[in-house]
Formats: structure tokens, C-alpha cells, sequence
């Protein structure tokens, strides 16, 4: 059965934070499933998100809501296990807008994700996302 695979014992880490602000833009807000927050990311080439899960999981979807402007026009999955090095799971071409995108995944085993934002639609390189989750089955 599939279902979100973030959890209070999930331990998250993000590239920057605009003007380092982590009450208003930070990591929380990705996970925090309030409309009115975001994380924002400060400027720069590419943005990512890594994520480490209490315990194998066998990942099935990725569902990330940006803000249209703050996008991301090439994403890439990256998974490990136990401490190994990442290794690349997936690429994924995110749409520029508000709504809830759904990325599938070749059924991958991992305990560790990293998600890299490329090419942002912004010109400075900031991403803003709303929502984001990992969905699957938990191993």
C-alpha cells in the first residue's frame, strides 16, 4: 500500500534558505502540509533536498507543489543505502506552476533521497516549494 514516507523521525537537510530565514522559508514548511508556507530557497546554480529515513523504504512517487516562477525544469532522484554513495534513480522535467505534480519512480530501495532542483525558471536560481512528498511502502 502506498503511502507518505516522511515522518517526525525523518531527518531532512536543504541547500540554502532564503536570507537564511528557516522560521519563514525553512525545510519544516516542505513537510508541514500548510497551505499558507513554503521553504524558499536562497540563489544559486541548483537547489536539492536530501532526506534520511528511520528505515528502508521502497519509494514509488515523488509529489512536489512549487510556486509558478520558482520552479524547476529538471529534477533528479538520487537514493542510497546504509551509508553507500548515491546513485541516480531517476530524472524528472517539472511543469512551471502551482499545482501538485506527481513523478513516478522505478521501484527503488532505499534510506536516503536526495532530490536536485536544476535549471530554475527563476533567474536568480531560488526554487519555492509547498509541498513535498515521498510516497511508497515502508520495508
Amino acid at each position: 500500500m502506498t503511502h507518505s514516507l516522511v515522518c517526525a523521525d525523518t531527518m531532512s537537510r536543504v541547500s540554502s534558505v532564503l536570507n537564511r530565514n528557516s522560521r519563514q522559508f525553512g525545510k519544516k514548511h516542505l513537510f508541514d502540509q500548510n497551505e499558507e508556507t513554503c521553504w524558499n530557497s536562497d540563489q544559486g546554480p541548483s537547489q536539492w533536498v536530501i532526506l534520511e529515513f528511520p528505515q528502508r523504504i521502497r519509494v514509488s512517487q515523488v509529489q512536489i507543489q512549487f510556486q509558478g516562477g520558482f520552479s524547476s525544469r529538471r529534477g533528479c532522484l538520487e537514493g542510497s543505502l546504509e551509508s553507500e554513495a548515491l546513485s541516480k534513480i531517476v530524472d524528472f522535467y517539472p511543469e512551471d506552476n502551482n499545482s501538485i505534480q506527481t513523478f513516478p519512480v522505478p521501484a527503488a530501495e532505499v534510506d536516503q533521497l536526495k532530490v536536485t532542483f536544476e535549471d530554475t525558471t527563476d533567474f536568480f536560481g531560488r526554487v519555492v516549494i509547498y509541498h513535498l512528498r515521498v510516497l511508497g511502502e515502508k520495508i
